[in-house]
């Protein structure tokens, strides 16, 4: 079998291949890598730009995700209901149907693609990004930014050496309510926060199971490029991000999403140290090969704390506890993509006398207002700011480097889990506290 090394030596592209810059009238063409649950949802958001952008080819080791591609953009619905703030018109199909590809390499081999959206599973984002880079292309990534620490540098290192646009899948910083309340906290309206404390229900731990044949239609060697090598399992292809081999389970799922509103709030990026606690509880039969189900993760920043837990009690009239919760010296927030919170900090019983602090903006008034979930406006701000610095060559929103700062503490979470041990950064590496 062909061993991690080799598959690395033997897909890299050696050397930049030529392309001319997108002018600012010219319609940028992408290519999709990966057309499984995110890419399948992304790719038609970027066609929702038609004719600014088309998407001209699909790579997926999965036939029925290629199959599903052959027929994506020929009836493209808008991603919001019409009226909705920010979203166009119904777009109109595009000219031509993507040709699609087994290997991704064949998308980055042809000179007419100008981008790349990416998303494939956690552990070919570095290596793609990479590879994106060498042969000239800009690139869309989903977040996480890698499952690996040390990939996720070279990925920054490639970026940086190449010029080359790229924006991470960070959509939140595109979402208005999350914009209102950055303003918020910024502004100093919760006093200063002294602890963030995320929470996301939910874990992706299965028990093991016995390896088999891989499906005849899934090329499975491809589908492990830069992981070890493993024999075939349902749970490993249906359910990649609970294996450290190819994710990290809901750690660098949702808590990239969720470490990075603490970041862009608290304008802080730089962890000092990790600690964590786990258990299986909920899991039977423990997988040692994938993160244990539950755990409690905590870092430690300059002037704050930040935690992630994985449960939390629901509430039947307000069942979106997940999210963040920033409290301060004068009140506290909570916000998640169907609501927000604010609150006064109580003056009651067992409070420290702490008041409120002078010079505060404003009063804060108990809010709360609940909205269900309504992503397709920001997915779609997100995507058109990237097409625009493709033609602008600006920075986008959330760059490579902001991608790398927010999933930095996430990894380095996973690591402290894995371990037990508790882990400080020194700038450039984990180095055991």
């Amino acid at each position: 079998m062909t061993s991690r090394r080799a598959f690395l030596v033997s897909s890299g592209l050696t050397a930049a291949m030529s392309r001319s810059a997108v002018g600012a009238g010219d319609r940028i063409r992408l290519g999709v890598i990966g057309f499984g649950t995110r890419g399948s949802y992304m790719g038609p958001v970027f066609a929702n730009n038609n004719p600014d952008c088309e998407v001209v080819a699909v790579a997926d080791v999965f036939k029925p995700n290629r199959d599903r591609a052959l027929t994506a953009f020929q009836n493209p619905k808008p991603i919001a209901p019409a009226g909705t703030a920010g979203v166009p018109p119904a777009p109109t199909p595009q000219a031509g149907v993507p040709e699609t590809f087994v290997d991704y390499r064949r998308v980055l081999e042809r000179k007419d693609i100008d981008a790349v959206l990416i998303a494939a599973p956690d552990h070919w984002h570095a290596q793609m990004i990479i590879e994106a880079c060498q042969a000239g292309k800009d690139a869309y990534c989903e977040k996480p930014l890698s499952n690996s620490i040390e990939a996720a540098q070279k990925a920054v290192a490639a970026v940086k050496s190449s010029n080359r646009v790229v924006q991470i899948g960070l959509q939140q910083r595109s979402w208005d309510h999350f914009q209102m309340c950055c303003q918020w906290v910024q502004a100093g309206r919760f006093g200063s926060i002294y602890h963030a404390a995320l929470h996301w229900q939910g874990h992706y731990s299965r028990p093991p199971e016995q390896p088999t044949d891989p499906p005849a239609d899934l090329d499975w060697e491809l589908f492990q490029g830069p992981a070890p090598r493993k024999p075939y399992s349902p749970g490993r292809q249906r359910s990649w991000r609970g294996y450290y081999d190819y994710g990290g389970g809901i750690i660098t799922d949702q808590g990239v999403h969720i470490g990075d509103l603490v970041h862009w709030y608290m304008k802080d990026n730089q962890t000092r140290s990790v600690s964590a606690s786990a258990q299986w509880v909920r899991v039977a039969t423990p997988n040692p090969e994938q993160p244990p189900d539950t755990y409690a993760i905590s870092w430690k920043y300059d002037k704050f704390v930040m935690t992630f837990a994985n449960t939390f009690m629901t509430r039947q009239e307000y069942n979106a506890d997940h999210g963040v919760f920033f409290y301060g010296t004068t009140g506290a927030l909570h916000v998640n993509r169907t609501s927000y919170e604010a609150r006064p900090l109580s003056m009651g019983r067992g409070q420290s006398g702490a008041a409120p602090r002078p010079g505060a903006p404003e009063a804060i008034e108990p809010v709360l207002k609940s909205f269900g979930y309504v992503g397709g406006p920001s997915d779609l701000a997100h995507a058109r700011n990237f097409l625009d610095c493709v033609k602008s060559r600006q920075k986008p929103l959330t760059d490579v480097e902001t991608g790398f700062t927010s999933t930095l503490p996430l990894l380095l979470g996973v690591l402290a889990v894995r371990t037990g041990k508790q882990y400080n950064w020194d700038g450039n590496k984990a180095v055991v506290a």
